[in-house]
């Protein structure tokens, strides 16, 4: 299994850490004037994309288990790599407090602003969130190349789903959402940077293989994703195959010369751009 150094993945963890002090932090009890929130001031289509959006948060339990299952902190593995996935831990236990944060201020909203009530939400997210999230993956690099492009994706969207709601509360939301996806994005972002810089050709297969297949969290378990995908696509912007061009940009940066098989594999990326009908 090809792992960064520690030493790579500690750096990428300190930079994140660095551009993220608790000093900027946020909470749902107190960023945002609950008692302000409206979802008269929603189209239809807009609250349907509420929805969407707090279901796709809310499944983090899952996302998470996959990071502890793939990268695991216990006594299975030999002490290199416990090394290693503890460096990795400090991260992905700020990710998920963040992730969990922002199904909360989603949950919080619907609640407060009169979209749902709250026992028949958590009865809604249950359905979906007891289902197993899995990714058919297996280089390390893809579980980043994977979340790059996911955490893009989301954060693009919340930003144009910003952009026409009527509802300051819900724009305040949004705002913070996409914000935090925006860093976790550039942690993603650094660590692919890294196994470029140091596995090469190595890992340009692995990174194809997560674009060839990709679908975004939920797709393959929740009921109707596609038709409503393109539903909440009415409303706001929104394609996932959008992110690809920021993958291109990190694969066009990583190395100061590309090699022929990371040029095709641009291509390759480049000619991914448009939603599955």
């Amino acid at each position: 299994m090809s792992l960064l150094p520690a030493r790579e993945v500690a750096d990428a963890v300190d930079s994140f850490m660095a551009a993220s002090p608790a000093a900027r932090g946020w909470d749902v009890e107190t960023a945002f004037d609950w008692s302000a929130a409206d979802a008269n001031r929603l189209s239809e289509g807009e609250v349907s994309a509420v929805r969407f959006i707090t279901l796709i948060e809310d499944h983090l339990p899952g996302y998470f288990d996959i990071y502890h299952k793939h990268f695991p902190v216990d006594g299975e593995v030999d002490p290199s790599v416990f090394v290693h996935n503890r460096e990795l831990y400090h991260f992905t236990i700020r990710w998920a407090f963040e992730e969990d944060t922002h199904a909360r201020a989603l949950t919080r909203y619907q609640v407060a602003s009169g979209i749902a009530e709250r026992e028949a939400l958590w009865a809604e997210l249950a359905e979906e969130g007891r289902k197993e999230f899995a990714l058919p993956l297996a280089h390390p690099v893809q579980f980043f190349a994977y979340a790059l492009v996911q955490e893009k994706a989301t954060q693009m969207y919340y930003q144009h789903l910003r952009d026409v709601v009527a509802d300051p509360v819900l724009k305040a939301v949004l705002t913070r959402l996409s914000r935090d996806e925006a860093r976790h994005f550039t942690f993603m972002a650094d660590v692919v940077t890294r196994y470029l810089r140091a596995y090469g050709d190595d890992v340009v297969d692995p990174i194809r293989d997560v674009i060839a297949g990709f679908r975004m969290p939920l797709a393959d378990t929740l009921r109707g994703y596609w038709r409503w995908a393109l539903k909440i696509a009415d409303v706001a912007k929104y394609d996932h195959t959008e992110a690809y061009e920021h993958l291109i940009k990190v694969i066009d940066r990583a190395v100061d010369t590309k090699s022929d098989r990371q040029a095709e594999l641009t291509r390759f990326i480049a000619s991914c751009t448009s939603l599955p009908a």
